[in-house]
């Protein structure tokens, strides 16, 4: 996260953009530039449903790659809004951007006419800033648990509902298979590295705990408390003991290795290692299963949300053209062909029981308990200061994980911190 106010060569910069592509516009129509994330098949299938807006509205369009890493691509936007550059109309922004990208674009509610109210209501809560719509809802991801159908059934347990389950049903199977012989199988895998991948786990814990999410909706600081500390203690108890130490470094393709090669019981992963896990070469297809993540014994599975969103340049010189693209991308068609194709997440609950989409994806199926279950960082209420605050959670959750303080002072410690930033106008 440090490299995130990083500024860019200029050079760099329109290498990255091919700036003067952009200028072979048609002329009389509105020529449009829209970034692109490039994972997999990302771009072809924004590329694709930009083209197919271009034909229908005789307008133009530029794909614009832009790169991959998030903190990159943050800094890189930054510094382009900073400079009024007109020269992305739309843009492809995380889940956890709208408040820290807020003052440099348009309110989308206009040209929505009502259309966002389609979308699932907690991704228009997130992308809404000072009452303004700062972004459509694109594609989405949330936190969920995988398990080993075949483990459980053999040793006649069920999908956890619980932490206290969890832990009791991994630590039994990881010691039984080990006795039978499979040395290497662990109990429980998740992203314990110290970036924003921990700060998902360790929401979904402290917030199915009841602990809060690190600031309240006004933005009050409420971590120094014995719910978040018992979520901690429990998370750091499964490391050496179901969880292999190793996951003080994983990030997501970490722990999908572990658990994709059959060495793990149950996964916290985002919904893109499903397919994966169900490939024509992966040891465990056909033996995993998904549920919503575990909660403590009175509190709710709390899923953490992750996912794109579309939003509009302040500086564009064709913001109608950019929002009409925007509500052509996020519209249920082009949502349903980008899952079919692609395993894109909607972010409209009834395309969950559209019959093509799920016979397409069968995991889709299963997503909706846990959407109902999603909560967000707290990104919108943070504004620019979300970075610094998360990376502060972070670096405070890692220190009780590797063993290096207890939940409590280290909670009390990052309370005291965020206390302080917030006094200094952070």
């Amino acid at each position: 996260m440090g490299q995130m106010h990083r500024l860019l060569p200029t050079s760099a910069i329109l290498s990255v953009l091919g700036l003067a592509a952009l200028m072979a516009g048609r002329a009389g129509a509105a020529e449009v530039a829209i970034s692109c994330g490039a994972v997999g098949i990302e771009f072809q299938l924004c590329r694709s449903g930009a083209e197919a807006w271009a034909r229908d509205t005789g307008n133009t369009v530029k794909v614009v790659s832009t790169p991959n890493d998030s903190n990159e691509r943050l800094a890189l936007y930054q510094q382009l809004l900073a400079n009024g550059s007109p020269e992305i109309d739309l843009f492809q922004i995380d889940v956890v951007w709208p408040g820290i990208l807020a003052d440099h674009l348009i309110d989308l509610r206009p040209y929505a006419k009502g259309a966002e109210r389609e979308h699932l209501p907690f991704l228009i809560d997130n992308n809404t800033v000072d009452g303004e719509l700062k972004a459509l809802p694109w594609f989405l991801d949330v936190g969920l648990l995988y398990y080993r159908i075949d483990l459980l059934a053999a040793h006649g347990a069920q999908p956890p509902k619980t932490w206290e389950e969890l832990t009791n049903t991994a630590s039994r199977i990881q010691e039984a298979e080990r006795k039978s012989g499979n040395a290497q199988l662990w109990g429980y895998v998740w992203q314990g590295r110290a970036y924003e991948g921990l700060t998902c786990n360790a929401l979904e814990w402290i917030a199915s705990h009841g602990g809060g999410r690190i600031v309240d909706e006004q933005g009050a600081v409420n971590m120094a408390n014995p719910k978040a500390a018992a979520a901690l203690d429990l998370a750091a108890g499964w490391v050496w003991s179901i969880t292999p130490p190793g996951v003080l470094n994983y990030a997501e393709e970490d722990a999908r290795g572990v658990f994709q090669s059959g060495n793990a019981v149950f996964m916290r992963n985002w919904p893109y290692a499903w397919s994966l896990a169900q490939s024509s070469d992966s040891p465990v297809r056909g033996k995993i299963g998904i549920a919503p993540l575990p909660a403590s014994e009175e509190g709710r599975s709390s899923a953490a949300l992750g996912g794109w969103q579309l939003a509009v340049s302040r500086y564009s010189r064709h913001p109608e053209a950019a929002a009409s693209l925007a509500l052509y991308l996020t519209s249920a068609a082009e949502q349903k062909r980008r899952a079919i194709e692609g395993s894109f997440n909607p972010t409209r609950q009834e395309l969950y029981h559209d019959p093509e989409i799920v016979a397409a994806n069968p995991l889709f199926a299963e997503l909706e308990p846990v959407l109902e279950s999603a909560v967000a960082r707290p990104s919108t209420v943070l504004g620019s200061s979300y970075s610094r605050v998360s990376a502060e959670f972070w670096q405070a959750v890692h220190s009780v994980l590797a063993g290096e303080e207890k939940a409590t002072p280290a909670l009390e410690g990052l309370q005291a911190r965020l206390e302080r930033l917030s006094r200094r106008g952070g």
